[in-house]
């Protein structure tokens, strides 16, 4: 039996983070919500999820401060983050995608376009085993030959 994809929502006003963990519930996720920066840590301690959403503006830390240190981290620097924030502006998505996130989604947003930014970032860092073969003939069929 395949287990679900563990997503940690990093969100600090509860009526969007239930109406994200309902949606990725039933589109085969687990949720697994923390509300601010110190609980985020403790759940990172407790396990390590598949993906994070996770908002710029939380109590205590930053979630831009947050991806800084995840990246930097060996054990979540693979993990990726999708931030999901009010702050829309150019520089904003800018500053959050360099600080490590692998997406940036502007409040409001859709739940079909959030779940299938999920799906993709996901599909990008497992991808299945029969393109990594693809890939390894391409590149095995290219390589000079000796002799």
């Amino acid at each position: 039996m395949r287990t679900m994809p563990s997503v940690l929502l990093v969100e600090d006003e509860s009526s969007i983070a239930e109406l994200i963990a309902v949606n990725l519930r039933h589109n085969g996720f687990r949720p697994i919500w923390a509300m601010d920066s110190a609980s985020a840590e403790r759940e990172l301690l407790a396990s390590t999820p598949d993906l994070i959403l996770l908002d710029w503006m939380l109590p205590g830390e930053s979630g831009l401060t947050l991806a800084k240190r995840w990246r930097s981290d060996p054990r979540t620097e693979a993990v990726p983050i999708i931030m999901l924030t009010a702050r829309g502006d150019e520089a904003d998505r800018v500053a959050g995608l360099d600080a490590g996130a692998d997406d940036y989604i502007a409040k409001p947003f859709s739940t079909k376009e959030l779940l299938a930014r999920v799906r993709a970032v996901l599909r990008r860092r497992t991808p299945n085993r029969r393109v990594d073969l693809c890939r390894w003939a391409f590149c095995r069929s290219i390589r000079p030959r000796t002799g």
